[in-house]
């Protein structure tokens, strides 16, 4: 077996609401061969990998997946398996796969993860035991998994992350995480708050940077009455000898700059402990202080939003004898503990034997041979942080007032959102004045102390700190989704111009661009996954109008968690042969992923009178607003009393809600309608609006926005655009497909006076069937056709596209007058020679700027002739 592509998918695809990964494989010679009959192999794997015991494999029953290799399954099955077997081990809670054959030795295994690169190493590891079994070559699967389990502690979220991450998304609130390192964003444009670990969007960068250091941190708050230790920096040893002597034995040395307790050397009591300790810390960090040392316990003190939220206290790591074993042993005991992990995956930390650790024993003159009494305590280290072994104890409850006014006055000192107050007392229930300190002040204080401590009671910080950030009314920006095969990117510019004439600063993706408040920023077909976030990050939008087109979907999946409301405006035979998509059943599923993925409270738009979009109906959680053409009564056989009916009638549009009905306006009032004349404009009109419904605008709003929206306008660029080229009507419209084609070639033969000529033409990607379509429908409504081609031919031979079109149209009328002129430019230029006034040109364009161009030269040159003609031009 060897792994041909890997595809990740970030949110919502066509395989799994879950995030997954497809991993197309070749199995080399082995697609007919089950596992019963590759000698030794399920024995070997079973044994190698327990936990494919405990898989059911869609059986009810235990054992399920091995009673499956003990029938004979195939590799992809049991490469998907093992992978999700692999993650289990590592502790991530992941159960979702499947396997699929593409052709031959060609499948794509489906499954799903929680860490990409880790799940992507597991994926590896999977396929070279698979190889190993097959060619009898040992694998050392113990090595090969401590090295997954490296990649894992390089992507674990820490646990103040973990926390914030965990309280946004159970209320609803989608995280992205940035680039390779801890930043993430919770909630999409205008709503996003970035974060990294514990420090939030508003944490200041000045405080952050005063709060490092220790020195300053310290100068101010003693210039507050703050009580603090005495203590100054040192820049040699005489300097050094001097300070600890007018401070008084014992002292600290710490470093100025530093966090997780680092450099730290406490209760040093003499000058050789003193120099010993500047010797050892010089080479590793470049500014020292020493301080006067205050005998105490530790506590943490989380100040958010000037309110104390948790306190806890923090001890040393310690061991306790049972009169046998000796203290490694004990050491090594205490680190078996499941709740001690490497880092800072679990709620304690493994104790490390390092420096500190001997010299700590050392000091209670103890060695790691020594055997302790029963019941005899030794201190492992003389700091208490968690990240070294340390364990904390909530004591919450126990802070008294004066204490808690204190804090609250260091974090407003710092201008501290969030902060972490280490303070030294006996008692955090008595007031600091008396008997402590504060030590130190932490801008990025880690969490895990407070969510998961040792004794008492946990404290959410995350939901503190998400409610903070939100002054406690968490949201996040409406999205609005548009799916569908024809009218998708109407639709969408129609919604994104009610909606920005209400002053929303409106984020669009269409197949013309990503637009940002009217000014587009990227121009092309913009439908896709990256579009889409491109939109979802910006911090100016707050209402998001995204064009999610088919292609995207497969290769992408969804850039969101969940929209708001989410438009189907039809499903119509379309890039069939394309991405794996062979049928139309194939392809409404590719669509109602759209639909699936919308809140609960939301709706989902569908066009009643579309036969295929009513096929998945039933894939669809969320609410529905139907819309059609035809009058309800025609359309509609059943009304469901939680769904909103929008519909024509006598030429109004009439919105059914809550059974009561609301004319909206006229058919006629609606420029892009031509009168009532283009009815496929009328079907992306009423999605449109039913959207809008579904968003819960006014409808005295909805009117505007859809009564002002121009057929010719920059917003509707390239769908029906019509110019009057001295008399002759000359139309750019962007159809692709044979549905396209029938709805605007029926619509101008309603409004044509004259001649009706055409540019026909269609990308290179679609089955020859529906290329030649094209052609058919073309000798059924022009009077003389013109075939180009796209620059851009998606695979075909040049001409080979004309030449098909060229078959349909004979196909229909042998005596149809046609003739091939491949550039689009030229084409018009043709139809624009041969026409008279009256006439009509259509053109299904690919470039719509360079025809722009060449009806604006057009006409220029015609007026120039006719300057010259009569004379006035010098």
């Amino acid at each position: 077996m060897k792994i041909v592509k890997t595809k990740v998918f970030e949110g919502k695809s066509i395989y799994s609401h879950k995030t997954c990964i497809r991993l197309d494989v070749n199995l080399e010679g082995y697609c007919e061969i089950p596992s019963k009959d590759i000698e030794d192999f399920n024995f070997n794997l079973v044994n190698m990998i327990p936990e494919l015991r405990t898989h059911r494999c869609g059986i009810d029953e235990d054992e399920g997946f091995v009673k499956r290799l003990k029938e004979g399954t195939y590799l992809a099955h049991i490469c998907e398996h093992i992978i999700l077997a692999i993650q289990n081990n590592l502790g991530i809670d992941v159960h979702f796969g499947k396997a699929r054959e593409i052709e031959g030795d060609d499948y794509y295994i489906i499954f799903q993860y929680q860490y990409e690169n880790t799940a992507i190493e597991c994926a590896r590891f999977a396929v070279d035991i698979i190889n190993s079994l097959i060619n009898k070559n040992p694998i050392n699967y113990e090595d090969r998994f401590e090295f997954v389990k490296e990649k894992l502690k390089e992507e674990l979220l820490g646990p103040s992350t973990k926390s914030i991450c965990d309280y946004a998304k159970s209320i609803g609130l989608p995280i992205i995480k940035l680039g390779n390192g801890d930043f993430y964003q919770i909630g999409y444009g205008k709503k996003a708050k970035i974060i990294e670990a514990s420090i939030s969007p508003n944490t200041r960068c000045v405080s952050v940077d005063i709060a490092s250091d220790k020195l300053l941190t310290k100068e101010l708050l003693k210039s507050q009455n703050i009580p603090v230790a005495e203590g100054n920096r040192i820049s040699n040893i005489i300097n050094l000898l001097k300070e600890a002597e007018d401070i008084g034995y014992p002292v600290v040395i710490k470093p100025q700059f530093g966090n997780k307790g680092n450099g730290v050397v406490l209760n040093i009591k003499s000058e050789m402990e003193l120099l010993t300790a500047y010797r050892k810390l010089k080479s590793n960090f470049k500014d020292l202080m020493v301080e006067k040392y205050h005998k105490g316990k530790d506590f943490r003190v989380c100040v958010i939003n000037n309110k104390v939220v948790a306190v806890a206290l923090r001890r040393p790591p310690c061991i306790e004898g049972n009169g046998e074993d000796n203290i490694l042993e004990l050491i090594n005991i205490l680190n078996e503990n499941p709740l001690r992990g490497e880092d800072h995956e679990k709620p304690l930390t493994k104790i490390k034997l390092d420096e500190e650790v001997l010299d700590s024993l050392r000091d209670q003159g103890k060695a790691l041979m020594d055997v302790l009494d029963k019941g005899e305590k030794i201190y492992l280290r003389k700091n208490a942080n968690l990240s070294t072994g340390g364990e904390a104890i909530d004591c919450t409850d126990k802070i008294c007032q004066e204490n808690i006014d204190i804090c609250i006055r260091v974090a407003k000192i710092l201008n501290l959102d969030i902060c972490g107050i280490d303070i030294c007392t006996n008692d955090i229930s008595e007031p600091l004045i008396n008997n402590g300190i504060v030590m130190e002040v932490n801008a990025a204080p880690g969490l895990r102390m407070h969510l998961n401590p040792s004794i008492g009671r946990p404290i959410d910080l995350g939901k503190e700190i998400v409610n903070m950030m939100y002054n406690d009314e968490p949201s996040n920006i409406p999205i609005i989704a548009v799916t569908g095969t024809n009218g998708k990117t109407t639709t969408t510019r129609l919604i994104s111009h009610t909606l920005s004439r209400m002053g929303y600063c409106v984020g669009m993706t269409s197949s013309s661009g990503v637009f940002i408040d009217d000014k587009c920023i990227d121009k092309g077909d913009d439908t896709g996954f990256r579009s889409a976030r491109t939109v979802l990050l910006n911090p100016d939008v707050n209402v998001a109008v995204l064009e999610t087109a088919r292609g995207g979907l497969i290769r992408n999946g969804l850039a969101y968690d969940l929209a708001d409301v989410a438009v189907i405006t039809n499903i119509r035979e379309d890039h069939l042969g394309i991405d794996g998509v062979k049928s139309m059943k194939d392809l409404c599923y590719v669509k109602s992923l759209v639909g699936e993925a919308v809140k609960e409270d939301g709706y989902v738009v569908i066009n009643a009178d579309d036969c295929w979009s009513n096929t998945i109906l039933n894939r669809i959680k969320a609410k529905k607003i139907f819309f059609t053409t035809k009058t309800l009564e025609e359309s509609i056989e059943v009304k469901d009393l939680n769904s909103i009916y929008i519909y024509i009638q006598n030429k109004n549009i009439i919105i059914e809600n809550e059974d009561k009905k609301y004319l909206l306006c006229n058919v006629d009032e609606v420029p892009i309608t031509l009168n009532g004349n283009l009815e496929f404009n009328i079907e992306n009109v009423l999605a449109a609006t039913a959207a809008l419904v579904g968003m819960k605008i006014d409808y005295c709003m909805i009117k505007n926005g859809i009564t002002s929206y121009l057929l010719n306008s920059d917003k509707n660029s390239g769908r029906f655009n019509c110019y009057d080229v001295d008399g002759i009507n000359v139309i750019l419209d962007y159809g692709h497909n044979s549905d396209g084609y029938n709805a605007v070639l029926s619509s101008i033969k309603k409004i044509n006076k004259g001649k009706l000529y055409g540019i026909v033409g269609i990308p290179g990607d679609r089955e020859n069937t529906a290329v030649k379509d094209i052609g058919e429908i073309s000798s059924k409504y022009l009077d003389y056709i013109i075939i180009k081609e796209d620059e851009d031919r998606r695979g075909r031979n040049k001409g080979e596209v004309a030449k098909l079109i060229e078959e349909g149209i004979l196909n229909y009328n042998m005596n149809k007058r046609y003739e091939v002129i491949l550039k689009e430019d030229e084409a018009l230029l043709k139809a624009l020679s041969m026409t008279e006034a009256g006439d009509t040109i259509i053109v299904f364009f690919e470039n719509i700027d360079v025809l722009k161009n060449v009806i604006n030269t057009y006409i220029k040159e015609k007026d120039m002739n006719e300057k010259y003609k009569f004379g006035t031009m010098s």
